[in-house]
């Protein structure tokens, strides 16, 4: 009997496959699409997403990042990652890097989705193969999510996001993100010529609709588009638990609050780690509480940031905080780059 089953081939499975298997563990990853997967993506690694893909000896190519700089109108503010730079990476790039790691290492890919998941106390049957474990890893929608009756309504306003390329050479070595009165402009430099611009937002409308409330980027965006628009929403989701019985959820399968703060990433490959330590030890339940002690600094900045964006003179007055308190923005910016 295989020890792990990881539903979904995306950063946090072939984390979480990547980890088992340096733990001694025979493990499989099922993933119904070929090749390095492209998907909609605020592009920037933090720092503790790079030092913990350099752990598992993953070193994707990249644009180093200094820190974040917040922008709106006249008004601008910066802080730098205080010990180490994150990274702009394309997607594609951080894919292919962590496929052909989980295939260094051995790790079967079968070119197919999970389908009906039964368990006892002694093992999971996945697709009618037993297993130890199974950990859903199979993104911000999970389909064994729901059908594990896991999936929690999401309250509030849902929020989007969009994601295109422009060919253009990097004016910056921090992410920037501007902002305007219904949406977020994320700009990261991921090549030479070329920079990512992800827009969150709660309204849908076509990208360049929502790019022209920010004229003074679109003015220096004159490169060509590199890649077609991709979208992900919405952003928000919940789970009653991470942990059913033998079942553990990983990565934005587990539920989700925003890209506001581009942890995303760095989270996913955190939850890998726990959750192999936690099958290792053979005590599934463990996952829960530290799954919870992950989360917890995100969950709280991205809330306060959400309240404060969701009313406009809060979110007006967000930016001028942080150029008129630096070491307040500072501190949070810390609070990112930190493992």
């Amino acid at each position: 009997m295989i020890d792990l089953v990881v539903a979904g081939g995306g950063p946090a499975g072939l984390a979480t496959a990547l980890h088992a298997a340096r733990a001694g563990m025979s493990v499989e990853v099922r993933e119904p699409r070929a090749g390095a997967i492209d998907k909609a993506c605020g592009e920037g690694l933090m720092p503790a997403a790079v030092a913990r893909l350099a752990r598992l000896g993953v070193d994707p190519p990249g644009r180093p990042l200094r820190g974040i700089r917040y922008l709106a109108g006249a008004a601008t503010a910066e802080a730098p990652f205080p010990d180490a730079p994150g990274r702009g990476v394309r997607r594609l790039a951080l894919h292919g890097a962590l496929l052909a790691a989980v295939e260094a290492a051995g790790v079967r890919i079968e070119p197919r989705a999970v389908g009906e998941v039964r368990q006892d106390d002694g093992a999971v049957l996945v697709d009618g193969t037993p297993a130890r474990y199974l950990v859903a890893a199979d993104g911000l929608h999970s389909p064994l999510r729901r059908s594990l009756g896991l999936d929690v309504p999401s309250r509030g306003r849902r929020r989007y996001g969009l994601r295109r390329h422009v060919g253009i050479a990097p004016w910056t070595d921090l992410v920037e993100v501007h902002w305007a009165e219904h949406a977020e402009a994320y700009v990261t430099p991921v090549g030479e010529e070329e920079v990512g611009v992800a827009i969150l937002t709660t309204r849908r409308l076509p990208y360049d609709r929502h790019l022209a409330a920010f004229p003074e980027l679109r003015e220096r965006l004159c490169g060509e588009p590199t890649s077609a628009v991709r979208g992900a929403g919405p952003l928000r989701q919940r789970a009653r638990s991470r942990v059913a019985g033998r079942v553990l959820l990983v990565g934005d399968a587990g539920g989700y609050v925003d890209a506001l703060t581009g942890e995303g990433i760095s989270l996913a490959l955190a939850q890998a780690e726990a959750a192999v330590g936690a099958l290792a030890a053979d005590r599934p339940q463990d996952y829960e509480a530290r799954w919870r002690q992950i989360v917890r600094r995100y969950r709280l900045l991205t809330e306060a940031l959400l309240l404060a964006a969701s009313a406009p003179p809060t979110r007006r007055a967000l930016v001028p905080a942080a150029r008129a308190l630096p070491a307040v923005f500072t501190a949070a910016v810390a609070e990112l780059g930190r493992p």
